[in-house]
């Protein structure tokens, strides 16, 4: 595992505004009298979100304090788990998944791209619009290629539609969450090729009359005879 360290420069402090202290209480009330440490990770989450995506040391040791816990066993949560950004990030913050699944579906051309149009991993471009850092499994390997970007997945990324999501991302105009081709769910590339008389050919739903073969009356018709034959 990389060796994950806090940022060189830091602010001076921290404090949670009112709404997100007040927030913070009720999420320690959650948990039973003297095991308000179990808060943690959402105090160090809403953290990171309230000081633009990443988290300082003050921010911390802020949470420590609130939960009355050793400064270092909230130091040790914050530099284990990844998703918890020790240096300042973009405004739109790339995790690359680079597993085995997204590897093979040309996860590694996303990288480039990332290089190319980004720079270096943890680099925050000039006009503090975007950073990456490459990451293991996301779970979505039924959609690799992906990326994390902020809090929303972006799945079925290529070299070009990659590209022009970066763009848009950076000038502010709307995206397409989740899978960039127009794939639902799971669904095999180019649609359905099986269960289509249950989910229909796009996998919307039911069969258009068409779809129905001819003569079945609907496209379970065909089993309820059989059934009654049977009985018969």
């Amino acid at each position: 595992m990389t060796v994950r360290r806090l940022a060189e420069t830091q602010p001076a402090s921290f404090a949670f505004t009112a709404e997100n202290e007040a927030w913070a209480q009720k999420e320690i009330a959650k948990y039973p009298p003297g095991r308000q440490a179990s808060a943690v990770l959402a105090l160090l989450w809403r953290a990171q979100e309230q000081n633009d995506y990443w988290l300082p040391k003050a921010a911390i040791e802020r949470v420590a304090a609130i939960l009355d816990m050793p400064v270092i066993r909230a130091l040790e949560v914050a530099t284990f788990y990844s998703m918890f950004n020790l240096s300042p990030v973009g405004r739109h913050h790339v995790q690359v998944c680079g597993t085995t699944p997204c590897v093979l579906r040309g996860a590694e051309g996303i990288k480039t791209i990332c290089e190319q149009r980004i720079g270096a991993q943890n680099h925050v471009t000039a006009d503090g619009a975007l950073s990456w850092v490459e990451v293991e499994c996301l779970g979505a390997c039924c959609n690799a290629p992906m990326a994390q970007i902020n809090n929303d997945f972006y799945e079925d990324l290529d070299a070009q539609n990659f590209f022009k999501l970066l763009d848009d991302l950076v000038a502010g105009r709307p995206v397409v969450k989740g899978s960039q081709t127009g794939r639902i769910g799971s669904a095999p590339v180019g649609g359905l090729t099986s269960l289509t008389s249950l989910y229909g050919v796009d996998g919307r739903g039911p069969p258009s009359a068409a779809e129905v073969e001819p003569n079945s009356g609907s496209p379970h018709a065909g089993a309820g005879t059989g059934a009654g034959d049977a009985a018969g």
